[in-house]
């Protein structure tokens, strides 16, 4: 079978997420198995940024055994990145299926008008919160673009066969636009490849004596950073927190200022150590090496960073918002609080206090990833989806 998947995002952009991993991990199971996968896509080559595109990336590149095709971005808003030369690259190809992830971009626009065009069986996914993500209507420029956007969006739904959403959480902002029979649930999943990288010292590199509980996700508000800080004030002078600091691991999201100033007020300097812009082989050791993961977003849609702690047995502690509570549950796989900082402080020691438990947590999680939410199981699932509308 051969396979369009769009993306605004790819190699070497790791850090744009969650809509570049799922597009990557699809990409890599299905040209394993013998079809032929090109991802079309940006040269986005983020750099600590948002913002940063770069013409000497390979217009065409092989990465195992599927293709990357970028085409240059003209210039973008937002994360609304317009790069016309995708359209001549895939119009002069011929696909069995098109699968756009992150539709809310130019990139599903454009593999919507190539699917009706050449009447070839459109599959969408989201990843990036339709409706519900708070940056959608946090300034007025980003509120002009998405009422922009609109029509886009529902021209892409229209042109559509099927959509893939991972959690009901989703499947009920796509019920706004469309019959639910057009909606099918794919469970998410990570590359469990990751449990290979290899194996070097994290504290010994970052020069930690300690143990400690780690942060990863871009710097901004929605992830819950000034919850955690504020968290990490009011405990740090417990003696369960005494022999513990707290590692933050991400990129600026445009908090990064007011993160560092927060952690002055709060006099907490000597308590967190912040790794920006990581090396992806860092993000895994420290995943090794901590002792649980707190992710205290204010929004998530179906979040990875979480999937990927449970694959090393490490426990998580999060919020009961939106798509989360549809990834993990609460005192099965981790505590699952109200996006709060006493909340989230008392959490946090609640862990300390209680090994046995943190391990429960850890082994259910890796449970789940290891029997339902991974990226073959996911890509199985996909296929599927795949061959039933071709055959039809």
């Amino acid at each position: 079978m051969k396979i369009a998947l769009v993306c605004p995002a790819s190699l070497p952009a790791t850090q744009f997420g969650g809509i570049m991993f799922l597009s990557l991990d699809i990409a890599k199971e299905l040209s394993k198995n013998g079809h032929e996968v090109t991802i079309f896509t940006t040269d986005m080559d983020f750099a600590n940024n948002a913002k940063t595109f770069n013409k000497k990336l390979p217009r065409k590149e092989k990465i195992q055994d599927f293709f990357i095709n970028r085409s240059h971005v003209w210039f973008s808003i937002q994360l609304f990145f317009i790069n016309p030369s995708i359209y001549f690259q895939m119009k002069k190809e011929k696909f069995d299926v098109i699968h756009t992830i992150g539709i809310r971009s130019f990139q599903s626009f454009i593999a919507a008008i190539i699917a009706r065009k050449k009447n070839i069986p459109l599959v969408i996914s989201d990843q990036g919160g339709l409706t519900t993500h708070p940056e959608l209507k946090s300034n007025s420029t980003k509120r002009i673009l998405s009422k922009i956007q609109q029509p886009l969006i529902k021209f892409i739904i229209n042109t559509s066969r099927k959509i893939s959403v991972p959690n009901d959480y989703e499947k009920k902002i796509f019920e706004q636009f469309c019959e639910s029979s057009k909606i099918v649930t794919i469970r998410n999943g990570i590359n469990l490849d990751i449990m290979n990288f290899k194996n070097f010292d994290f504290k010994k590199k970052y020069n930690i004596k300690t143990n400690f509980i780690l942060f990863l996700g871009r710097f901004t508000k929605i992830k819950g950073i000034d919850l955690l800080l504020n968290a990490i004030g009011l405990i740090k002078d417990m003696p369960e927190f005494e022999k513990i600091i707290l590692v933050i691991m991400g990129v600026d999201f445009g908090f990064q200022k007011i993160m560092y100033r927060m952690i002055d007020d709060l006099k907490i300097s000597n308590k967190i150590l912040i790794i920006t812009n990581p090396a992806r082989e860092d993000v895994i050791q420290a995943y090794r090496e901590s002792k649980f993961l707190v992710l205290p977003s204010r929004w998530e849609l179906s979040p990875l960073t979480h999937l990927e702690a449970f694959a090393f047995r490490k426990a998580v502690i999060s919020t009961d918002v939106h798509g989360i509570p549809y990834t993990m549950k609460h005192n099965e796989h981790g505590l699952l609080i109200k996006p709060n900082a006493k909340f989230l402080g008392e959490a946090i020691i609640e862990l300390l206090n209680n090994e046995k438990m943190c391990d429960n947590f850890g082994q259910a999680g890796f449970d789940l990833v290891m029997n339902t939410c991974n990226s073959t199981k996911m890509a199985e699932n996909t296929l599927k989806l795949y061959k039933e509308l071709v055959n039809e």
